[in-house]
Formats: C-alpha cells, structure tokens, sequence
C-alpha cells in the first residue's frame, strides 16, 4: 500500500495506517457496508479477527468500494481453538477464503493462552512461515502483557510487529506501552474511544464513558471537535493504532477527520490522568479453550453462516 505521512513503521518495514475500522460484534450485514462507507471516507485499515464471524462480509465491503486491494490494510486474528501447527494453517487458509483474498497485511493471534502456552508458541511458528512466504505482510499479537511477550520472542525467532490489547482514557496501560517501545512493538487499540466500559460496565451504576468526562468535553469545545474525536486524537499523538467501531456512515466519517489538529502535551496528560489501571474487557491470564470453549468452524460449507452470538 502506499505510504501516507500519519502511517506508523512496523519493525519489519511495513507501513499501517494509524487509524482504521474495527467490526468486532458487528453484524454481518452492516458489517459489509459499514467496510465499504469507511474506505469511501478514506480509511485504509480494517480489522477483523476469524472469531468475529464477519471476515466474509469485511471481503464484500472491500469489494464493494472499489478501493484497490493493494491500498487497504486487512488485519484478521487467529482464533485460541486453533492454535497449533496444522490447526493454525487451515485457520489461515479460512480466513483468507472469506476475505477473498491471497494475503493479509497483519495476522495476529487473538489471546496469549498462558496455561496453554505450547500451543501459542506453536500457532507463533507457523505465523511465521506465513510471513516467510508473504502470505501475511506482517505478524503480531494481541492482549499480550510484558511478561507474555518476553516468554513468546524467547521460544521463537519474530519479534510481533503489533500487540493489540485494550486501550482508553480510563486504562492507558503506561507501562505496556514502554515495554512495546524498547522491543519495537507498534501499539494497536481496541476499544479506543473506552466502548467497552459503557456496554460491558463493571459496575452498571457507575458505567465509565471517556466521551462524557468533562476533561474531554472541554478540550472537544476548545478545538471545535467531538469528544470522541479528541479522544483518537489523544490515541495518535500518543503513536497507537486506533481501530474505532461502528456501523453507522457519518459516524465513521466523523472519526476519521481527526488529521487537522494536534493536542497539546498537557492535554494529552490530562487524558492520560483519567487512567483507573482497570480493564473492561476479559482478563487474559484467564482465557484458554477450557474457560471459552467456543470453536470455529473453518470447512467451506460454514462460511456462509451468519453469526449467532
């Protein structure tokens, strides 16, 4: 793809956008358009992971936009039940059919695995002969702490280019970000507007929303933006991948016009002083195939089927 002036250098060379689309529980349908909506609006990252069950439909959209593949960024994740050796090749293989296409730009996996870490090592090799053999640009993980990287690059020969993990005003994980800046690892963020506080609150009480935080809500007035973009400002400056979800068309337009400002470092501070150190999302020392057994179905006959979850 070519490169733009805000794309972030992965360790191997290969430019990523530094903003894209994220589909996770998007439905399939919308999924299609909201894929094609983004890419019209000037998106060139989308990602996706097998276990969204929607890689087939982010293939359509991309199809539907008319935008050369060689321009767009796919990101697609391996799923913990496929981890191994052949298990991860056939996963890849799938993934590719549904997205109908002959590489992807970033293969991560999906969780470390720690008490199956065998099997994550495993999964890691055969990444890495994907990228031997180009059919993945790029390859990296996700939801990995430090501890979790450091057991990874001592059993195998790549350094992941990204790590994916859950990142927002009220969880700016400070220190695995330091780490992923000595070993040269890009910082990708998922719920990075803080979603996952709002529709998965700890405490239903007190639901968390950076987007009505009056630290945010100010700065928003002060440059004349939204809160939430502000907030991918705020993830930008910080040198994160942000990949913001949505489904709805003016929405993922607003998101991406965030190019012409820049925060100033004591408003970035601001926003980094709303970290509570609490996560939203699930806690990945605690999620293996035991604990989620959920599988999936990686045979031709299912990928027309739509998600039931």
């Amino acid at each position: 793809m070519q490169k733009q002036n805000s794309d972030l250098k992965l360790n191997n060379d290969v430019y990523m956008p530094t903003l894209g689309l994220g589909v996770f529980q998007s439905p399939p349908k919308e999924t299609r358009e909201a894929v094609s909506a983004a890419l019209k609006a000037g998106y060139r990252l989308i990602d996706t992971a097998a276990s969204y069950m929607n890689e087939k439909q982010v293939g359509e959209g991309i199809k539907d936009s008319g935008v050369k593949r060689s321009d767009i960024f796919i990101v697609t994740k391996l799923w913990i039940s496929d981890y191994g050796v052949d298990e991860a090749k056939a996963a890849f293989d799938a993934s590719l059919r549904r997205l109908d296409a002959d590489y992807v730009d970033l293969y991560l996996m999906h969780q470390p695995m720690p008490t199956e870490f065998n099997r994550t090592v495993a999964a890691y090799k055969t990444m890495e002969t994907l990228l031997a053999d180009t059919r993945a640009r790029a390859i990296g993980v996700s939801n990995f702490s430090p501890e979790h990287l450091k057991n990874l690059i001592a059993r195998t020969s790549t350094v992941p280019a990204v790590n994916q993990v859950e990142l927002h005003p009220f969880f700016i994980q400070r220190e695995l970000r330091e780490v992923h800046r000595k070993l040269g690892i890009v910082t990708q963020s998922w719920s990075p507007l803080g979603g996952i506080q709002v529709y998965r609150p700890k405490d239903p009480n007190a639901v968390l929303n950076p987007l009505t935080h009056p630290i945010v809500v100010a700065i928003a007035g002060k440059y004349k933006k939204t809160p939430a973009q502000v907030v991918l400002r705020w993830q930008i400056d910080h040198g994160n991948c942000a990949i913001p979800k949505s489904v709805h068309a003016e929405r993922i337009k607003e998101n991406f016009e965030v190019f012409d400002f820049k925060l100033s470092a004591d408003e970035i501070a601001q926003i980094d002083g709303l970290d509570t150190g609490v996560r939203g999302g699930p806690d990945p020392e605690a999620l293996n195939t035991k604990t989620f057994p959920f599988k999936i179905d990686n045979s031709v006959e299912a990928d027309s089927a739509v998600r039931t979850y």
